[in-house]
């Protein structure tokens, strides 16, 4: 004879409506500074140095900034490989601005390349409910 009642499956945990909205209002310069990607490269390879820290400082900044304001809205499973892409963006910009300070294009286009690696892997950790929206 069992005591116990039903076991009732605990549904997976989802977004709501106000955490999507919030991560796409926040998406929207991360997706412009990606859009941007061969505008950077280019200042590094012509060595246009103050450019490269302005951009840096600008559209980089913010979008670097709009990550954290999305992780608390990720799912909890997904916020920490979210924080920790973001932290990858964030020391991957600080490697790119210190080669841009001394004239290191080499180390700088390395670091370049993975911001860009890394914006990637924030995009595709974002709820498939945005991705899809955006298809259709």
């Amino acid at each position: 004879m069992s005591c116990g009642g039903p076991t009732v499956a605990t549904p997976p945990p989802t977004y709501t409506q106000t955490q999507l909205e919030k991560i796409q209002g926040y998406l929207t310069d991360i997706k412009a500074v990606r859009e941007r990607k061969s505008e950077l490269g280019e200042l590094i390879d012509s060595k246009q140095w103050i450019k490269v820290g302005n951009f840096i400082h600008g559209p980089m900044a913010e979008a670097r900034l709009d990550m954290t304001y999305i992780v608390p809205n990720l799912l909890p499973s997904e916020q920490a490989p979210a924080r920790k892409v973001a932290r990858d963006v964030f020391d991957h910009l600080v490697k790119v601005d210190q080669a841009a300070s001394s004239g290191n294009q080499l180390v700088a286009a390395s670091n370049f390349e993975a911001v860009y690696s890394d914006i990637d892997k924030f995009l595709n950790l974002m709820p498939s409910k945005l991705n899809s929206a955006e298809e259709g």
